[in-house]
């Protein structure tokens, strides 16, 4: 169990080689919530928000790199990400945490959760790729984050990979940091996906999103069928791979409900 005031905060965690910014809200049971390839954690706002309404502890740890997060982001690997995770949970003084990574974000939580079982309960997988998606994807993302582009040309990449239709992309012109996406890719290919996607020790939902190019339908039950019953499966419709700000009320819920009745855990206000 993890207290704090209910208002939202912020504070610096101190680690080995980093310090981490983290906006808290809420009290109850510890919610970490970490965001997309090269993204800021304030994606989050509505779904932080809604769990902390619903009695959870919510911390949104921001990426080296991210407002005042600093540390080393060359020559690191997911294992020093995650690292970043597990002082902040620690610091916190939670025994253990449900992790949530937002699509690159759960590269991290799921390192976490198989380098230090000990502190993640369950893994959300919140609009997590395929195993192997196609590489074009990934440098659509990048041109999205190049604010040097018109911004009509990035709404319509944004339409393409990040936003379903009838969802507004506008609100993601802002809030990429293309430093921290090459950084955070370069970890990701300094680590074999053996230490990290072949391993399940805890229960995981895999939160789809139902339009998600990163996560063509036919790969549906990838994760079922390599680990099966621990894997719980929920399709969010009409979203693609942005999925917080496309739909958070469904976000919230999905998590909240996997948390009590999977996971086991109620909430301070169930």
């Amino acid at each position: 169990m993890t207290d704090h005031t209910d208002p939202r905060t912020t504070l610096l965690v101190p680690t080995d080689d980093s310090d981490i910014e983290v906006v808290l809200e809420g009290s109850g049971p510890l919610v970490v919530l970490l965001p997309s390839l090269g993204r800021e954690s304030y994606d989050y706002g509505d779904v932080a928000e809604g769990l902390a309404a619903k009695g959870f502890s919510v911390a949104r740890p921001q990426p080296r790199g991210i407002g005042r997060s600093v540390g080393p982001t060359e020559d690191i690997t997911l294992h020093d990400l995650a690292d970043d995770v597990r002082a902040v949970i620690e610091f916190l003084g939670a025994p253990e945490a449900i992790v949530v990574g937002h699509a690159f974000g759960h590269y991290v939580a799921r390192t976490l959760a198989a380098d230090r079982p000990d502190l993640v309960r369950g893994v959300v997988v919140a609009a997590g790729g395929a195993r192997d998606y196609p590489v074009e994807l990934t440098e659509i993302a990048v041109k999205c984050a190049d604010s040097s582009l018109p911004d009509d040309e990035r709404c319509a990449l944004l339409n393409t990979a990040f936003f379903a239709p009838g969802n507004d992309p506008t609100g993601w012109l802002d809030g990429w940091y293309p430093d921290v996406s090459r950084s955070q890719l370069a970890a990701a290919a300094a680590t074999p996906k053996d230490q990290w996607w072949d391993i399940a020790r805890q229960p995981i939902l895999d939160l789809q999103a139902e339009l998600d190019p990163f996560r063509p339908r036919d790969t549906a039950e990838e994760l079922r069928d390599r680990f099966g019953d621990v894997v719980s499966v929920s399709v969010v419709p009409n979203a693609r791979h942005a999925l917080l700000p496309e739909a958070p009320d469904r976000v919230v819920h999905e998590i909240a409900t996997w948390i009590r009745n999977v996971v086991r855990i109620r909430p301070m206000k169930d």
